[in-house]
Parts: structure tokens; sequence; C-alpha cells
């Protein structure tokens, strides 16, 4: 089957499937192909769902089979140990690991402790292993999300809830500077926006302590909301002034769904931009602008868009920007876009794979996300099971050819 020619501009193919699973053995594409196609069912997805869920919820022995399909496909594996070799495997095609720690829902003071205890170990992982080139957090993982939603409306605390903050604040910095100390970057991820204001202030904080040789501290900027662009610009602007470098992890948004409802159940100003079209117009400028202001800023680019990943390397051929130059990093999930990460890997751009990890039970939210998003829409295949059946008959024919 003939496939799509490369862009004129940067000679980078998406649609080079021979490239994108060549990692893959035919067993192991066939069986990709298979979950592909059963998630591409509306009605398989949200049945599949039900019973997952309510069979957790009676304990039923569906374990292994949780394991061996979605936990397979979007996994590295349920610690670390188990993570070794989708990091092997992801470094074989120049490929880097994100070891993401993804428990949810565990909301005291045992359970951030456990996870700032984790995050340190996935730092300690990637500390002189080029196969690990970042490591990552969120927030709320290690400090109450009721209480920073109280801090940024700008409630007064009482003493037990200050001592609390304090723990936030003590545990966000001691993962900045153990990163720092072994020299590894580190993601600080964006949640939703009744938060984000506590959150991005941790981050500049970490900036400001130990991204004043190297960039360490990324702060991760969610494009979709309509204030994004300029934040980006003043986060820039206060970095030059202070004398420190700015890391930016640049994503479209995560929480679409619950930031239109809880703006419109609370009658504010919908912080999310009207259209998609906005969207993707800030984010395109605010990667150009990254890359124009690359004296302060490094950028990773989180995203499973084509169009945007086409256009920055285009705008570092422009700029004589190096493919390999260490502040210029693209990110996508691991079982997602394997076509734009083996691509750009194989053309020599800096690539990194999120690696989620943790418990099964722990990290089905997760997965249950990972599901939705790659069913059809509208009644369209997605994107993923397409590129996947036109590898499978691509090798067909080249079976048959010989």
């Amino acid at each position: 089957m003939p496939l799509s020619v490369a862009s004129p501009k940067t000679g980078v193919s998406f649609d080079d499937t021979s490239v994108a699973f060549s990692s893959k053995s035919n067993g192991q594409l066939k069986k990709t192909y298979w979950l592909f196609s059963m998630m591409n069912q509306v009605w398989l997805v949200k049945l599949g769902t039900f019973f997952i869920k309510l069979s957790l919820l009676l304990r039923l022995p569906v374990k292994g089979l949780i394991k061996t399909t979605l936990f397979n496909q979007f996994c590295g594996g349920e610690d670390i140990k188990e993570c070794e070799k989708t990091i092997q495997y992801l470094a074989k095609s120049n490929v880097g690991t994100i070891l993401d720690y993804s428990v949810e829902g565990e909301d005291d003071e045992k359970s951030f402790d456990k996870t700032a205890n984790e995050i340190s170990l996935t730092i300690e992982k990637a500390a002189n292993n080029k196969a690990i080139p970042f490591s990552v957090f969120k927030v709320t993982g290690v400090g109450s999300t009721p209480l920073m939603e109280k801090i940024q409306a700008g409630e007064e605390l009482n003493s037990s809830e200050q001592q609390a903050f304090e723990r936030i604040k003590q545990r966000v910095d001691v993962l900045c500077k153990k990163a720092a100390e072994l020299n590894v970057k580190i993601f600080v991820d964006a949640e939703e926006s009744w938060i984000q204001n506590v959150i991005d202030q941790l981050a500049y904080d970490g900036m400001k302590k130990y991204n004043t040789q190297t960039p360490i501290v990324y702060n991760t900027f969610q494009m979709y909301r309509h204030d994004m662009l300029e934040n980006l610009k003043k986060a820039t602007r206060e970095a030059k002034a202070a004398g420190y470098l700015l890391g930016v992890k640049l994503v479209r948004g995560a929480y679409f769904e619950k930031e239109r409802l809880r703006a419109y159940e609370n009658e504010y100003q919908d912080p999310i931009h009207a259209t998609k079209e906005d969207t993707d117009r800030d984010y395109n400028k605010a990667l150009e602008f990254c890359l124009e202001n690359r004296d302060v800023i490094s950028i990773c680019l989180g995203t499973h868009n084509e169009h945007s990943c086409q256009l920055c390397i285009e705008a570092m051929e422009k700029l004589h920007i190096p493919h390999n130059d260490p502040h210029v990093w693209f990110a996508q999930l691991l079982g997602m876009s394997d076509n734009i990460s083996y691509n750009l890997a194989n053309a020599g751009y800096n690539v990194a794979k999120y690696v989620p990890y943790g418990p099964v039970e722990t990290v089905m939210p997760y997965l249950f996300r990972r599901a939705e998003e790659n069913k059809s829409i509208a009644g369209q295949s997605s994107r993923e099971y397409l590129l996947i059946k036109r590898e499978v008959e691509r090798r067909h024919q080249q079976r048959i050819s010989q």
C-alpha cells in the first residue's frame, strides 16, 4: 500500500507505518490491531468499561485479562522494576521514557508521602540514564486538592491547614532539589484551573532555585485556556528579569469537560477557548514563541497533533536549530501516536513516551480515559486504528510479493 509523501519542508512523514511500527513483531502488531479494533466500537468500550468496573468492585479475577490487554498497551508495569522492559524496548528506537506514577484518587498525608517517595525513586532511576530524560509528578499527588482550591480562592487557612500547605511546599521542593542534584529534568503537570495558580507558583519557586544554570523544573501550560498564551509570555518576562531559565511543557489540555461544567454551574467565565481552532492557534503560537526565545526557554511539546509537530520541526529548520537540540523535545503517551514518536526519533529528534505505571487496580481511571479517547468519534474510525490496519495490510502485501 503506498504511503503519503513526507512534508517537503521537513522530510518527515507521520504516515510512514513501516517506521512507526518497526519495533513490533507481527504477533505484537496483530494484538495491537485487535485491541484498537475493539476500542474503536463505541458500544463495546462502554460495555467493557462497565463490566471491568463491576468486576473490580466484586473482586472478580479479571486482573490478568486487564494486564495482558489495556494495561500492557498503555502502561509500563506495576512498579519501576517491571517498567525496565518497556524502557529498553523504547530505547532501541531512540525513544526515551518518562516514568509516570499514575495512582489516582488517594487523598491523605500518608498517601502523599508515599507518592512523593515513589516519584523520588523515578528521579533516582533517571539519574545518569539517557533512556529516561525526564521525571514527572502531579502536585495533587503530594497534596490536598481541596486545600489548594481554598488557597487559590483566597480563603483564610487555619493552623492545621497552614501546616498541611507547608508540607506540600516541602514535598515539591524536596523533589525539585533532588532532581537538580542528580541533573534530572522534572515536569510539574498541569491540573484544573481552580488550583492551577497554586501549582504555578510552586513550579516557579522551584525554577528560581534550581533553574539558574540549566533547565531542571518545567511547568506545564494548557493552551486550551484563553489566558495561557499571555501567561507564557509573562512567565518568560519574569524569568528573564529574575535570571533563571524557563522550562515549558506545552499541552492542549486534559480537563475540558470538567472546566466547562464547573464554569457553567458556578456562573463564571469559562476559561477554555470557545473552539478547538482557537486552541490550535494558541498552541502553535506558543511553540513558535518558545523557539524564538530559546535563550531562556527549554520546551517539550506534549502533543499527539501531527500538524503542530510538523510546524515545530519546520520552525526548527527555519531557525537553524539542530534536530537533537537538548532544549527541544517531543512527547507522547505510551501506546498512542507511535506514527509521530517513531518517525520523529528516526529523523533524529528528541522524543520520549510517558510511561504510566502502578498497581493495575489503581491505574484503571487512567486506562478508562485512554479507552474513551481512542474510540471512534461521530462514527469515524480512529487515527490509531487506521494506521495499525494500514501496517497490517502493508506487511501482508509484502509477504505475498516475496
